[in-house]
């Protein structure tokens, strides 16, 4: 008999759906043991410190954001089945946000009505077909576990003329959440839609360390046990199950259940019945880059720059694919997270500036430590020139004007950090709404189960815990 400690469900990974699913099981007594290689918890949706600064890395916005009393959103899902009360999260909604393309402006600002105005007085000739195509979304379960399938460009196609507006469409839903490249899955592009048009952007005060806390808080309050800096070398695997987890420490443990967060391709390859290289067709394409720029808050409060968040497209036609460049700066989103509304008497320290482009992986791996340095900042000043095309041009004479910290990411920050094949921060092409796999004790959540960003994590940890965990 194995001396190797036993769990009702082992998770490995500790970003948001590990940790809500940690929480979910812990909630009904489940001895619960989350296993996460690195030091930080949050996996994509994590920060790190340089000095005392606090840099997110994920978190733009969290979406799905509705006026207290709202029923029936997953928002109001993730609280009420996490035990967690609203004011803990400390939400403060958007100022507002934009979509640019082509010399047409969308707003996206918490309002959907403002949306539909948009749409109505830039494109007329559109304005039903909108709102057929958003009410043919609404009678979709978006959040179902069973597979929509098919193409939403396919979809806009059919049901929008404009082929502006349905770039105009596809730009904040794509970087938002598509591994597809040109494309984003049918069911993806209605959470989007959702997500981002129905609801809207909020973001806790101090950042994602606000949301990482909470669930840490509850994760504590279940007994719920947690190694950091220990992940997973092998999944041993007998007959149709895991039988085992080896750890990166050399010792054994067992499982009732295993649920990986680790994406589908990276939890196949981690199996001891198949060979290393696995499902490589499965992996997706989509890797970014993201600078991070901080400013004095006196100046920054001069710039007048008053967005929250712009998705905007520089090219004819929107292009949404690995880009052959190092990275493609003809489309991205620029992020201020100064534009939220704290309330009286809050504000950051610092002014920030986040921008965010499509990159190459391969291109960015493949330099020499000291070009990928150089590469870093000639990208970093090229994606601050491009985002400064799109906010107010900085008044002349404002004293402090240049960065106090520079920063930037790139794929291969990416994959070092969390694992992620090809550092696709979308995951695999392919998801497992259902979270399954051909294993009848290991399941996916997170990423490659289907549901994104920090609401669709901790929504996907939910609704595996309660189908595999928790359901009879």
């Amino acid at each position: 008999m194995s001396s190797a400690p036993h769990y009702d469900a082992v998770i490995i990974g500790a970003g948001m759906s590990g940790l809500a699913t940690a929480v979910r099981l812990g909630m009904y007594g489940k001895k619960v043991l989350i296993l996460e290689r690195h030091n930080a918890p949050a996996g994509l949706n994590s920060f790190y410190a340089r000095g005392t600064r606090k840099y997110d890395v994920g978190l733009h916005a969290l979406t799905n954001w509705v006026p207290e009393g709202t029923k029936g959103t997953p928002l109001v899902k993730i609280l009420r089945q996490l035990r967690i009360k609203r004011e803990e999260l400390d939400l403060c909604p958007q100022v507002g946000s934009r979509v640019v393309m082509g010399g047409y402006t969308l707003r996206l600002d918490n309002d959907f009505a403002h949306l539909l105005e948009d749409v109505a007085r830039q494109f007329p000739h559109q304005a039903d077909a909108f709102r057929a195509l958003d009410a043919w979304i609404g009678q979709l379960d978006e959040a179902a576990l069973q597979e929509h399938g098919g193409s939403a460009r396919a979809l806009l196609e059919e049901k929008i003329s404009d082929p502006v507006l349905r770039d105009l469409l596809l730009l904040p839903t794509c970087f938002y959440g598509s591994a597809l490249e040109d494309d984003i899955e049918v069911s993806q592009f209605a959470i989007m839609w959702r997500s981002l048009f129905r609801e809207g952007f909020a973001r806790p005060f101090i950042g994602v360390r606000q949301v990482v806390r909470v669930l840490l808080d509850r994760c504590r309050e279940h007994g719920v046990e947690r190694r950091m800096k220990c992940g997973v070398q092998r999944l041993t695997v007998q007959g149709d199950r895991v039988s085992a987890l080896l750890l990166d420490d050399g010792t054994e443990v067992t499982a009732d259940q295993v649920y990986s967060s680790a994406g589908a391709v990276e939890t196949a390859r981690l199996r001891s019945d198949v060979v290393p290289t696995t499902r490589a067709a499965d992996i997706g394409n989509l890797g970014y880059a993201e600078t991070i720029t901080t400013y004095n808050l006196n100046a920054f409060q001069q710039f007048g720059w008053h967005d929250t968040i712009v998705f905007f497209c520089d090219s004819e036609r929107f292009h949404y694919r690995s880009p052959t460049d190092l990275v493609d700066g003809r489309s991205g989103v620029i992020c201020l997270p100064n534009n939220y509304q704290y309330g009286a008497g809050r504000a950051l320290d610092e002014g920030w500036l986040r921008v965010t482009a499509l990159a190459n992986h391969d291109a960015w791996c493949a330099l020499p430590e000291a070009d990928y340095q150089a590469q870093k900042n000639a990208w970093w000043a090229k994606l601050q020139a491009i985002a400064k095309a799109h906010l107010p041009a900085i008044p002349a004479g404002v004293p402090h004007a240049e960065p106090t910290s520079i920063d930037m990411f790139t794929p291969r920050t990416v994959r070092k950090f969390t694992g992620h094949l090809n550092g696709a921060i979308y995951g695999a092409k392919v998801k497992q709404r259902d979270g399954r796999t051909d294993l009848t004790n290991l399941y996916l959540i997170g990423t490659d189960q289907g549901f994104l960003g920090v609401t669709g994590a901790m929504l996907s940890g939910i609704s595996m815990a309660n189908l595999h965990g928790l359901k009879g």
